[in-house]
């Protein structure tokens, strides 16, 4: 399984950007995806996630109403899109995954429910 990242980069205070990861799987028979963050000094965070249970989506309370989790060409390809941003937004994104045959649960927020990891990219707010 791979997972790469792209999209991150430096916007301005109120500007959007649109992170993309591209996932490599053998078969897509029930998933978590999850879009986590992690600022300098501070622990890695959930943004958003996805579960491929009815496609029910999760998202950090700061985020909500900015940002959109989607995914699309068969589930592998999933999308951040953020609007809005702000410099607290800054930090590096990783996208991650979990791959369970019948996956019918809600996706979660820990760290360790994910077992594929992109590689991170910096996502730069400035003011």
């Amino acid at each position: 399984v791979q997972l790469v990242e792209s999209g991150g980069g430096v916007v301005q205070s109120g500007g959007s950007l649109r992170l993309s990861c591209t996932i490599s799987v053998t078969t897509f028979d029930g998933y978590a995806l999850a879009w986590f963050r992690q600022a300098p000094g501070k622990e890695r965070e959930a943004v958003s996630c996805i579960s491929s249970s009815d496609g029910i989506t999760d998202y950090l309370d700061s985020v909500k109403g900015r940002f959109t989790i989607s995914t699309s060409d068969g589930k592998k390809t999933m999308y951040l899109q953020m609007n809005s941003l702000k410099p607290e937004d800054s930090a590096i994104y990783y996208c991650a995954a979990h791959f369970e045959p019948g996956f019918r649960r809600r996706c979660g927020r820990h760290t360790t429910g994910y077992q594929h990891w992109g590689q991170g990219m910096q996502v730069t707010v400035s003011s």
